[in-house]
């Protein structure tokens, strides 16, 4: 079987949408491009922009499913954010602009739950994504996991809930966890595959209409005995990723 990218997806601003691409250029070293660039802390938060912080720092669907029904779209020319919900109207804005700022909070506020410390400002560290590990990592997903996890749950399951970056079919459920400590060449582009990717309660949401719909985490528990699903890799070569891209174990 050619295993080859199916999708390649970026997410702007951290846990608010989500942007398909054609195509992408990786540098190593660095997140995938346009990927959790901004994050929104909350008010309780400690993060300020000045290094990496844990996702606990940021407003995220894990606590507020809502956000999970978020789309986006990133001019990466002017820098402008556009962000879709079904039951907001749509909003353009630039995350660094604080004249844009309220404006921003205003909108993403009935998305958020009641009782929840409030977003307060949108941070961006410079040189790296706020993606969850402390490494600058893109997460690669595997569709003979995802459907493994549909076969579990005897129905469809959007693959939206993983927030994944990069797509490919290796024909066989987990054998993305067998990659660990091993080298993936994508297109141009050569990955080193660090560690599994452990769920959060932002899978159980609906990735349509943000209302939490299934209990993912029981199924991944209760089949196999984790919550995991996919990896985290790090670039060590740059280069170009397209669809249609093979997919290479070095």
């Amino acid at each position: 079987m050619t295993k080859t990218v199916t999708d390649i997806w970026r997410h702007p601003l951290k846990s608010h949408g989500r942007e398909a691409l054609d195509s992408v250029t990786m540098i190593a070293g660095q997140t995938l491009p346009g990927d959790r660039v901004w994050a929104v802390a909350h008010e309780s938060s400690k993060a300020d922009g000045s290094e990496w912080a844990p996702c606990a720092n940021f407003s995220r669907g894990a606590k507020a499913a809502g956000l999970m029904a978020i789309n986006s779209k990133l001019d990466d020319a002017s820098g402008q954010l556009t962000l879709s919900h079904p039951d907001r109207p749509e909003i353009s804005f630039d995350p660094e602009a604080p004249q844009d700022l309220q404006r921003f909070l205003d909108w993403e506020k009935p998305l958020m739950p009641e009782g929840r410390a409030a977003s307060a400002r949108i941070i961006r560290v410079p040189g790296r994504g706020m993606t969850d590990t402390d490494f600058p990592s893109v997460t690669l997903c595997n569709w003979a996991s995802h459907r493994a996890v549909e076969t579990a749950m005897e129905q469809e399951v959007s693959p939206l809930r993983w927030r994944g970056n990069i797509w490919f079919d290796l024909g066989t459920a987990w054998a993305e966890h067998d990659l660990i400590g091993k080298q993936v060449q994508i297109g141009e582009a050569v990955f080193f595959i660090r560690e599994r990717v452990v769920r959060c309660l932002a899978t159980t949401a609906n990735p349509e209409t943000g209302a939490r719909d299934l209990d993912t985490l029981k199924a991944l528990n209760d089949t196999w005995g984790h919550q995991d699903f996919s990896v985290y890799a790090e670039v060590i070569t740059g280069g170009d990723i397209r669809l249609g891209d093979s997919v290479e174990v070095l």
